[in-house]
């Protein structure tokens, strides 16, 4: 799918640079108010920051450490939002915070905090915070660390295991709109008349080719290259970014069920294990990181670090470097306060107008993916202020995702099992990815029932969802396929062993030549090296683990 007709003489609203979670979502809020949008994006849709969390739909409980009441209460009535509009992908999880005599911050003051928490969220579908005992903690997860343990609170916060899909769907949503959407299309440079901004040039990375959209206000929603979009045009640099990295490994000995948000031993600061499907993510770091986002990887200093912290939370746990199927690391788009540290610069967002010097010009600094939609309502009645017009009402709070429209997910599920040919297995990993999208990818399987084969026996995928997403979600590459589409590019391997079977359905069904074909291979191998470790080993392929290759070897190919 690709929305790249325009006419030379035609003039857009507004043009959001930027096809992250906040770029989406304002074009695809501004389009539902009557604006004529175009979304433009260097990479693929959600490719940047929006990717690279810790994959959780926080309520924002640090924030009341740094007193930000406003921002905590914010969070949580967009978490329960998506709990709402989004069920086939963001879902409730228990979080556990252990009391240490260690903790820099007082049992008590958690205990203060968990109060203010639940008088935050009065509207929460979810059930309250309480506290556990020593012993009641050490049942629930025996293998943490028993000295100096007092005791835990277990609270409920938000889940969404690919986040890349939340970005696909409000691209999605957006398009319905009439959002007219370019991805692997680079701004490098504003078209101006008369000292105001009236739209962007772009190249488009694949073929080379230039274009220019014009456009009545530009909304720079690039995340952390905000400034590089800019291109030294601002009058001060806006972002001040810090590097996350995370490291994903296999179920260890004395893994949790829960995800545990626990104070470091080292520094204080707070450290998350989080199940996340069949394996763990250990994050996260907060570094300062003045280069260029694209080349964000986990390095020595926090792979020693994130891996110390797990091995003192539970001590049988005994893991190296050996353990890491892959990082991954992400730069957070935070305002440029260079007097503070990374860990307390406000988590915030701001709309800054460039106005006098750029005039028709909006950035974004800050946001989170769990306060994205809030953020493109104040944008879009920020734009209609600038056409000088009352903003209509917003009604992103109230619409479903495009995935979400199952009434019964149990009865749909076994309806599309009973007509479709596909196992329970493949159905449930379907409807859990797709949601009701599900029943749109086994139609094809339906037309042609090799697609109904998985390419990929770890996971489960069938070729139908190569083909589907391929056409119907603003796919250009490989690339876009396995990483953001399927999800098979998070798969243990990074999808390195599906690659040649993936390359295939989609020669086949789109008519790609050899050359092609070799081309987009080549292409996704280049790309996966951003998840190698930082110790020579980013070139190889990452391994598979021990637990996957038992799974592929007694699960045949027809399992989620």
């Amino acid at each position: 799918m690709t929305t790249t007709s325009e006419k030379a003489d035609d003039v857009f609203d507004l043009v959001v640079i930027g096809a992250g979670i906040n770029g989406a979502g304002i074009a695809r809020d501004a389009a539902s108010r009557g604006l004529r949008v175009a979304l433009v994006e260097k990479e693929d849709i959600g490719s940047g920051t929006s990717s690279w969390s810790g994959r959780l739909i926080h309520g924002g409980l640090r924030y009341l450490e740094q007193g930000d009441v406003a921002l905590v209460r914010e969070s949580l009535r967009e978490r329960e939002r998506l709990f709402r509009l989004a069920p086939h992908l963001v879902v409730p999880v228990p979080l556990m915070i252990p009391f240490y005599a260690h903790n820099r911050r007082s049992r008590w003051a958690l205990r203060v905090g968990m109060i203010a928490y639940d008088i935050l969220s009065f509207d929460k579908s979810t059930v309250s915070h309480r506290t556990l005992s020593r012993e009641e903690t050490l049942r629930r997860f025996p293998k943490m660390d028993p000295d100096g343990l007092q005791g835990s609170a277990i609270f409920m916060d938000g889940q969404v295991v690919w986040s890349e899909r939340l970005c696909v769907e409000v691209a999605l949503a957006a398009h319905a709109e009439g959002v007219h959407i370019h991805t692997h299309a680079r701004v490098d440079g504003f078209v101006e008349e008369e000292g105001e901004v009236r739209g962007v040039r772009y190249v488009d990375e694949l073929t080379g080719a230039r274009h220019t959209l014009a456009a009545r206000l530009v909304v720079n929603a690039a995340g952390p290259w905000v400034d590089a979009v800019l291109g030294g045009r601002a009058e001060r640099r806006q972002i001040g970014g810090a590097k996350g990295s995370h490291l994903i490994v296999d179920p260890f000995p004395g893994a949790p069920d829960d995800v545990v948000y626990y104070e470091s031993r080292q520094d204080g600061r707070l450290v998350l294990i989080i199940p996340w499907g069949e394996r763990y993510l250990i994050g996260t770091t907060d570094k300062k990181y003045d280069r260029d986002p694209d080349t964000a990887r986990a390095d020595d200093a926090e792979v020693d670090y994130l891996l110390g912290e797990v091995n003192s939370l539970v001590p049988e746990a005994g893991l190296t470097r050996d353990d890491i199927l892959y990082t991954y690391s992400g730069v957070r788009p935070l305002p440029y306060v260079p007097a503070e540290s990374e860990w307390k610069v406000p988590r915030s967002h701001v709309i800054h107008d460039h106005a006098p010097e750029l005039k028709g010009l909006l950035s974004i600094i800050g946001g989170k993916l769990t306060t994205y939609r809030s953020l493109a309502e104040e944008t879009v009645d920020e734009v209609f202020a600038h056409f000088g017009r009352k903003a209509p009402r917003c009604r992103t709070a109230e619409i479903l995702f495009p995935g979400a429209r199952i009434n019964d997910r149990a009865a749909y599920r076994e309806d599309l099992v009973a007509l479709s040919g596909a196992g329970p297995a493949t159905v449930e990993r379907l409807v859990g990815i797709y949601g009701s999208r599900a029943g749109d990818i086994l139609a094809l399987g339906r037309a042609e029932p090799s697609l109904l084969v998985p390419f990929d026996p770890e996971t489960g995928a069938i070729g139908a969802e190569l083909v589907f997403t391929f056409r119907n979600e603003f796919c250009r590459t490989l690339t876009d396929v396995l990483i953001r589409r399927v999800m098979v590019g998070l798969n243990s391997t990074c999808g390195r062993e599906a690659l040649d079977r993936a390359a295939d359905v989609l020669a086949r069904s789109e008519g790609w030549d050899a050359a092609r074909t070799a081309r987009e291979i080549d292409a996704y191998r280049t790309y996966i090296r951003r998840f190698g470790l930082p110790d020579g080993r980013a070139e190889e392929a990452p391994r598979t683990s021990p637990a996957s290759r038992r799974e592929v070897e007694t699960a045949g190919g027809d399992r989620a």
